[in-house]
């Protein structure tokens, strides 16, 4: 899958721009095990990247145009380096630009260039193509240009242009983790400081399943701004009241119960949510290291109710295939992943059952929705990387 990504994307990039590409690069979509809506709380959380891949064929031009070739949407995107970099109408260029742009205000000297770029990260399924898409385009022009960033300057640059080129207010776990990420390890981030640590993720006779609804619900980015603005006024809330309190991290469960009056049912709800979640993490933290994939099953199962019903990010086709695996004996735990309102579940369900829960839930899944399910086995891989044959 990999090699053929690779052949295809450097194909059509001597064939449209008839020479050979500078450098090959493989940018990994990420999943996370847990700790969802917290990395812009001051929590924790547990992505991974996985062997899922933006494919990025890259070589300096002449003089300062730009061509960005997405091939996947047969499109093309062109403009001059020198002029001004502001959002356009074709989003997948934003994120592109985005980088371009905080990396000329950085100082960062740089010239033409020619991409082509394709994926085999599902589009819309919570991946986070996106940052996949800034982090290679990142690294690409470090290796042309020789800018000289660390891995951690790419992340932030990637979450930067998030920002202010795609108006998706992000937390950092997305570029971290497509920057970071190690073969069979995941991350444990410190979404505040940026420490991190890997644990490694070999899950026995176990593996991962992603279960994609293959439905994406248009409130994704105004329910993500809402539940910042809401969890940073619910924070705000509890400051007044427990002036030791700086973060979610240092506020307990019992000090937001002891609000719920004042925060008002919707605000309570989502600093609930927080608080538990964060917790959760370092339990799955915990477990991981003790190979205890019953009690982490669980905390993922225990998140997806927190998402569904006190941060309301879920929606009904997502609920219903969390419920659906919820009393099978081969399932230990399963949640809605990334932004929501659409997009996978994660299943950590034993090695050799996949096929047949794949069949069945699928069945369940069009008979109730009318949607085809896609099933996604996943690899954790290595993170952003310069391809060498």
């Amino acid at each position: 899958m990999k090699k053929k990504l690779i052949r295809s994307t450097s194909e059509h990039f001597e064939k449209i721009l008839q020479k050979t590409p500078d450098y090959i690069f493989l940018s990994p979509g990420r999943i996370n095990i847990i700790g969802e809506h917290i990395d812009y709380n001051d929590g924790f959380v547990m992505p991974a990247a996985i062997n899922k891949y933006i494919c990025f064929a890259v070589s300096k031009n002449e003089d300062s145009r730009c061509m960005l070739i997405a091939k996947d949407l047969n499109e093309t995107y062109e403009f001059d380096l020198k002029d001004e970099l502001k959002p356009v109408d074709k989003m997948w260029a934003n994120y592109i630009l985005g980088v371009l742009h905080h990396l000329k205000n950085k100082g960062s000297i740089m010239g033409g260039f020619d991409v082509v770029f394709s994926s085999t990260i599902p589009m819309g399924a919570g991946l986070s193509s996106s940052a996949a898409l800034e982090c290679g385009i990142g690294y690409a022009m470090n290796a042309l240009f020789d800018l000289g960033l660390t891995k951690e300057e790419i992340a932030l640059i990637g979450q930067k242009a998030e920002h202010t080129f795609a108006g998706v207010n992000c937390g950092i776990m997305d570029q971290f983790a497509s920057v970071f990420g190690k073969k069979n390890s995941v991350i444990k981030l410190d979404c505040t400081t940026l420490e991190y640590k890997y644990y490694k993720a070999d899950f026995k006779k176990y593996s991962l399943l992603l279960l994609d609804s293959n439905v994406k619900h248009t409130h994704l980015t105004s329910g993500y701004n809402v539940r910042r603005q809401e969890v940073e006024l619910g924070l705000a809330i509890i400051k007044q009241h427990f002036p030791e309190v700086r973060t979610f991290r240092n506020c307990t469960e019992n000090m937001v119960l002891e609000l719920k009056d004042v925060l008002g049912e919707t605000v309570f709800r989502r600093c609930q949510f927080v608080v538990k979640e964060i917790q959760r993490v370092l339990d799955a933290a915990e477990a991981l290291s003790n190979s205890d994939f019953k009690t982490l099953g669980r905390l993922m199962s225990e998140t997806h109710q927190g998402l569904s019903k006190d941060y309301e990010v879920s929606c009904d086709e997502i609920d219903f295939l969390v419920d659906a695996v919820s009393s099978e004996k081969s399932v230990l735990g399963a949640r809605m992943m990334g932004g929501g309102f659409g997009g996978c579940s994660i299943n950590l369900i034993e090695k050799g059952a996949e096929n047949e829960l794949i069949e069945r839930v699928s069945k369940q899944y069009r008979d109730a929705f009318g949607i085809q399910l896609k099933p996604y086995k996943i690899k954790i891989s290595k993170g952003t990387t310069l391809y060498k044959e």
